[in-house]
């Protein structure tokens, strides 16, 4: 799931790496529309996997800050309305999710973003958050 899920720079919500052209990749937005449309070379296109969120210590992947928000939600939609809530009311719901945030260096922006595209995965039914890695280490564990 991780490497399949994008956000490409300039076009709003997440979409799915549906396959691979000659020079391009054939995408499909994860909105009501499914519309599926070439991503290029030109397009800044990031996984969801290769992202991180800042924090005091080091930095957390995307992956690791979704699975808190999916346990404090209890896997159901964001409680927060980003679009209505005051700039404190989001830092104040973001230190829930990841409490040592750096309130300097991730802006109300990112929260914002990342509360729409939690949103946008828990519609679609994508909600396996956990790292690969980790998920291998599970099931490693269960077989002993």
């Amino acid at each position: 799931m991780q490497q399949t899920i994008l956000a490409i720079s300039g076009k709003p919500g997440l979409y799915k790496l549906v396959t691979r052209g000659k020079n391009n990749l054939i995408v499909e937005a994860l909105d009501a529309t499914h519309r599926r449309q070439p991503a290029f070379a030109t397009d800044r296109i990031t996984s969801l996997a290769d992202i991180a969120m800042f924090t005091d210590d080091e930095d957390v992947s995307l992956m690791v800050v979704l699975e808190s928000m999916k346990t404090l939600e209890e896997g159901k939609k964001a409680t927060i309305d980003f679009k209505k809530a005051t700039n404190d009311e989001l830092r104040e719901y973001f230190a829930k999710v990841l409490p040592n945030f750096d309130r300097d260096r991730v802006h109300i922006s990112d929260i914002k973003k990342l509360i729409q595209w939690y949103n946008i995965l828990i519609e679609n039914n994508i909600t396996d958050f956990k790292e690969e890695e980790k998920q291998e280490e599970e099931k490693q564990e269960e077989e002993k």
